[in-house]
């Protein structure tokens, strides 16, 4: 392509909203442009690094018997009804006046599907996938591709006869990914996840560590153990038992509020203090107990919880139900609520907690002797330097990118929407499925967050939109122009993607700002002093590295540098 006839609208100025530097980058290189908020046009450049990340991700969902589909994005209310997830916050974009949404995702349209036409486990296992816009409903887009309204992604669905069969399906989508985001230059981890408003059995998500990412992780550098903040666990020490039992005191503190206040004004470690969190689930009251100094992570509260709708109690209605204020609640003597604690609790005694009074506490506490716990669970998130429950080593917590995340399903979608075979013995039961995704925006964003430099893009040959960027450094040259397109011809004919700056009236410097920002490769750079000597110069983008190459040996030497 020659830049003189190519639409690239570089930018010299960074974007005063964009602030993380693939956004930055993609705007200035020209690879996008931003219609609305959350909503971005790619343009020729930006394309076509997108169209060599779907290459990559067909050929590898095709390498484990995928079968690619083109689904609706509009679909009827009544399926998203059907399975429960039409009223999901923030999730489902709705168009006005009709009874449709344009979806986010297709597991109900796949399970509709599979109700019409899957009626023999005969006709089990299959994996079926797509790559297709979405839409998403999100509340404040930002970070520019990476939390947008409107997204390309590759969503793939395992049906299967049992859980066994979806192991399998889920076991060769891992292994797809990671060649996916092998192939795709980039440095990626795995960690376990929640299954969210998705639901399911299990999940893992694939992650690219950055400081631009929105998701948080918790890594451990010695041995590779990786979770994500929402289902992390740790080897954090349970709370003793002590030996000595005391009975049950009422302790005045005056005007005390707040955890840190009553360690202070008691004298005693966080870790005796039983802190109360009041919620309500599916509208009941619900208490929950921590050690004073962790915080409660609401994604492991919802597991434990096994699912329905929960929140924080307001003040108000708590007064109502208790006649004390949040920092006076404790277990004991509460009724009409249901307590559960985090497992660091677990058998211990002589705790703090609140009296269910205003301005007085209840010392040594004793779980098993003064209340009734129904349930213990790790609803806690790990802090920063917890040792590793692997390998004892200190843990460390990052911000990363999701690249992919994929889930067991079981048979929650496939119930909802009655898609069931007939088994060897003539039974009717529901499909299992799984379901895969791959934001292809997300594999552009993450490899630019990950290579690049103060001057532009550096682009993983694979997926460069182009090879080679050829530069004649001066158009008045008649030496320059001869041979600069000689040999954009021969690449051409080497079937070798160029991009060819014969622009006239640019002086050398810009057009060498210009190829280190749109950040091909290869650059190949003909000038006056090499041609002289029958030499062009190559430069490596990821190096800077630059060598004098005779001509007669260019052709190879490209090749041979792309191929390693």
């Amino acid at each position: 392509m020659r830049l003189s006839k190519a639409f690239i609208p570089t930018l010299k100025e960074i974007p005063s909203d964009a602030v993380i530097p693939s956004h930055q980058l993609m705007l200035r290189a020209g690879l996008m442009r931003q219609l609305t908020a959350g909503v971005y046009a790619f343009l020729p450049l930006g394309y076509r690094a997108m169209l060599k990340a779907t290459q990559i991700v067909r050929e590898e969902m095709n390498a484990i018997g995928g079968q690619e589909f083109h689904l609706p994005a509009l679909n009827p209310e009544s399926l998203w009804i059907q399975t429960g997830r039409r009223n999901i916050p923030n999730f489902i974009l709705s168009v006005k006046e009709r009874d449709l949404v344009l979806a986010p995702t297709h597991e109900e349209v796949i399970a509709w599907i599979a109700a019409m036409h899957i009626q023999s486990y005969k006709d089990l296992p299959q994996i079926w996938y797509q790559i297709q816009t979405k839409f998403r409903n999100e509340p404040r887009p930002r970070s520019g591709v990476l939390r947008g309204r409107q997204f390309v992604m590759k969503d793939s669905y395992t049906l299967d006869t049992s859980y066994d069969g979806l192991d399998i399906g889920y076991d060769s989508h891992a292994q797809a990914y990671r060649n996916i985001f092998t192939r795709c230059g980039l440095k990626f981890f795995v960690v376990g996840a929640s299954s969210g408003a998705m639901g399911g059995t299990g999940s893992q998500e694939f992650m690219v560590e950055s400081e631009s990412g929105e998701d948080t992780v918790v890594l451990c550098p010695k041995c590779g153990y990786a979770a994500n903040l929402e289902v992390a666990a740790s080897g954090i020490a349970k709370v003793s038992r002590a030996g000595d039992n005391k009975p049950l005191e009422e302790i005045h503190t005056p005007n005390v509020k707040t955890i840190d206040e009553l360690a202070a004004f008691l004298k005693v470690d966080h870790t005796r203090l039983a802190k109360s969190l009041v919620y309500r689930h599916n509208g009941k009251p619900l208490l929950i107990l921590m050690t004073g100094n962790d915080q409660l992570n609401e994604s492991k509260l919802g597991a434990a919880l096994g699912g329905g709708e929960f929140r924080a109690m307001e003040a108000e209605e708590l007064k109502s139900l208790t006649g004390a204020d949040g920092g006076s609640i404790g277990p004991v003597g509460l009724k009409g609520f249901r307590i559960i604690a985090d497992e660091r609790l677990e058998g211990a005694n002589n705790l703090i907690s609140g009296a269910n009074r205003n301005d007085y506490h209840l010392g040594n506490l004793d779980l098993i002797r003064d209340t009734t716990i129904d349930g213990y669970f790790d609803l806690r998130t790990v802090e920063t330097g917890e040792t590793c429950t692997t390998c004892a080593s200190p843990l460390k917590i990052a911000n990363a990118i999701e690249l992919g995340h994929i889930f067991k399903l079981g048979t929650k979608y496939s119930e909802a929407l009655n898609a069931s075979y007939l088994d060897e013995n003539g039974q009717s039961k529901p499909v299992v499925m799984g379901s895969y995704g791959i934001g292809i925006e997300r594999i552009i964003a993450c490899a630019i967050e990950q290579s690049r430099d103060a001057n532009g893009i550096i682009w993983d040959k694979a997926l460069a939109p182009y090879q080679i960027h050829l530069i004649a450094i001066n158009m008045s040259n008649k030496d320059i122009v001869l041979a600069s397109n000689e040999i954009y011809r021969l690449l051409n004919e080497a079937a070798l993607e160029t991009l060819f700056d014969e622009r006239a009236n640019v002086s050398p410097g810009f057009k060498f700002k210009d190829a280190d920002l749109l950040g091909m490769p290869i650059q190949v750079i003909v000038g006056e002093k090499g041609l002289k000597n029958n030499q062009v110069e190559i430069k490596v983008r990821r190096t800077g590295e630059r060598s004098m190459i005779a001509r007669e040996e260019l052709l190879s030497t490209l090749k041979a540098m792309l191929s390693a």
